[in-house]
């Protein structure tokens, strides 16, 4: 014979049931009827501000390849951390953001911290959101989000849950259901784009940052190697899907329309898997592809391939796509494997002080990173030197914002790390921050400290904002305010929050230092003074 339960304990139940034992939040008083009598088997992720939290779930369901729970405050709480929302959402990471709300009594008369449209606050960055009716729906509204979050294409969704429903009578046990994950192309039309790809006479295949999220790594490896043919990344891509110093790859997409077609020029067939088509960022007019050339897109989201501007589409599974293609397309005995990215590399390691340019910054560093380091990045303006120097030759460690806006590489380290631990991977997350960047989300250095995350925090500490600096060249708008970043202690700031830190005025103080990071329990800031210089946005 049952005895009746509570919406708390069914709840808490399903998220078991569910392994959603990990909760990442910053508490307030509208959440504490669902923190109570918090479990011993479940973790509690503290983080100071709401943005760093929800990045820092981000970053845990990135490595762990599971949805993640976020609990936030209210609207305040919800509007804080709307940035790295858009980040997750973008990057089709699955997350359940939960926020409290005011008690169903006193909603009508809109009280203090009331959310009076809480499902309507964070869309369209979320795949659902919802508040339930009842407080009996509650643990059923938490089994819906967990299938909307985790069904392809994954991404997060949103559960505004009353104070008061927490502690109300359940209607029994949470029903417990499983989803399909993948979904399979269609055959027929799979079959019609290996034709075509057979076809081709000098086809190009760009694979997107969907391949390596799908642990499709290898099979993209074997496709690209048996049709013989150019890898490009997708511009500014969240993931990385082929290892950077491969003979085929020929490096990222440039950002432009024109700058896009410029490159495409000479191949016939562009065969564009798991990436937008194509990823635009400043508007430099041109075709959208040059005459001659056409193109197949395979992609896991229907917004993707709805939106694209040119192209057939195909949608499907990246890893069941790659495989049945290898299987299905015939290439050409006499077809001859195109040259790759040249990277030539001075052997003779950089020997200088302060302030560094940043290519001396990745090659010093380049000797002693280790082979199976993660990568965050989020300095975007020395973008071009970490592939240079740090090409990422293994699946799932080069992580990336997948909004475009800063802030969301620090927390999302941390969170890396602690899904790295959870999952009993040891490795070193090395996160290349700007300057500017680091300022949104410092507090989430705190989070490293308390759970002695074994990050390296590398702050190029150029003093401005380079990347609008090469937009307002750009787009011809000279004299903009707020592009200089004068009197930053970071290092300073960086102790406060309890991090080991360390400034280097030279390479060898670099090198250095960087041993003494990866022997540190816990992280370290590493600041470093360097030269200012404008990225190419072509």
């Amino acid at each position: 014979m049952s005895t009746a339960t509570t919406v708390h304990e069914v709840t808490y139940d399903l998220l078991r049931a569910l392994g959603l034992t990990t909760v990442f939040g910053n508490p307030g008083s509208t959440e504490q009827t669902f923190l109570q009598d918090f479990p011993d088997d479940f973790t509690y992720v503290l983080g100071l501000q709401e943005a760093s939290v929800l990045a820092m779930a981000d970053g845990y369901a990135q490595s762990t390849g599971r949805p993640a729970l976020v609990n936030l405050h209210t609207a305040a709480g919800t509007g804080n951390a709307m940035g790295s929302l858009v980040a997750a959402y973008r990057a089709n990471t699955p997350l359940i953001v939960t926020a409290g709300q005011q008690t169903r009594e006193m909603s009508l008369c809109d009280p203090y911290l009331n959310n009076p449209d809480a499902a309507l606050m964070p869309q369209p960055w979320v795949k659902w959101a919802y508040e339930p009716v009842r407080a009996e729906d509650v643990p059923a509204a938490f089994m819906r989000a967990y299938a909307v979050a985790t069904q392809p294409p994954a991404g997060p969704v949103f559960l505004s849950i009353p104070l008061d429903d927490w502690n109300k009578p359940a209607l029994g046990p949470a029903v417990v259901r499983s989803v399909s994950t993948r979904v399979q192309p269609d055959a027929e039309r799979l079959r019609a784009f290996a034709a075509r790809i057979s076809q081709a006479e000098r086809p190009l295949l760009v694979l997107g940052p969907e391949v390596d999220r799908a642990g499709a790594w290898d099979a993209g490896i074997t496709f690209a190697e048996k049709l013989r043919a150019s890898v490009r990344g997708s511009g500014l891509s969240d993931r990385c899907s082929f290892p950077e110093d491969h003979p085929l790859y020929g490096g990222p997409l440039p950002l432009t329309i024109a700058g896009v077609s410029d490159a495409l020029s000479g191949f016939d067939l562009v065969i564009v898997i798991g990436a937008q088509v194509f990823r635009y960022y400043p508007f430099v007019a041109g075709e959208y592809l040059p005459a001659g050339t056409e193109v197949l897109h395979i992609t896991g989201d229907p917004h993707l391939a709805a939106t694209a501007p040119v192209g057939d589409s195909l949608l499907g599974d990246m890893g069941t796509v790659l495989e049945q293609l290898a299987d299905l397309v015939e290439v050409p005995n006499d077809r001859l494997s195109p040259a790759g990215l040249r990277r030539d590399l001075d052997p003779d390691l950089p020997a200088a002080t302060a302030p560094l340019a940043p290519g001396d910054v990745y090659a010093a560093l380049s000797t002693v990173k280790p082979d199976d380091a993660a990568v965050v990045m989020e300095s975007t303006s020395t973008l071009a030197d970490l592939i240079t120097w740090w090409p990422t030759r293994r699946p799932g460690s080069f992580f990336a914002t997948g909004s475009g806006g800063i802030g969301w590489g620090v927390p999302a380290a941390v969170g890396i790390a602690l899904g790295d631990r959870a999952r009993g991977v040891k490795r070193t997350i090395v996160a290349s921050i700007g300057d500017g960047s680091f300022q949104y989300s410092i507090q989430a250095i705190w989070t490293a400290a308390q759970h002695k995350l074994p990050i390296v925090f590398v702050v190029q500490r150029n003093g401005e904002y380079a990347v609008l600096k090469s937009f307002a060249l750009l787009e011809k708008t000279p004299a903009v305010p707020g592009m200089d970043l004068p009197g930053l202690d970071i290092a300073s700031l960086a102790t406060g929050y309890g991090c080991r830190t360390a400034t280097a005025g030279s390479t060898d103080d670099l090198v250095r230092e960087f041993k003494a990071a990866l022997a540190a329990e816990g992280p370290t800031v590493l600041v470093v003074p360097t030269q200012p210089r404008l990225p190419f946005l072509g």
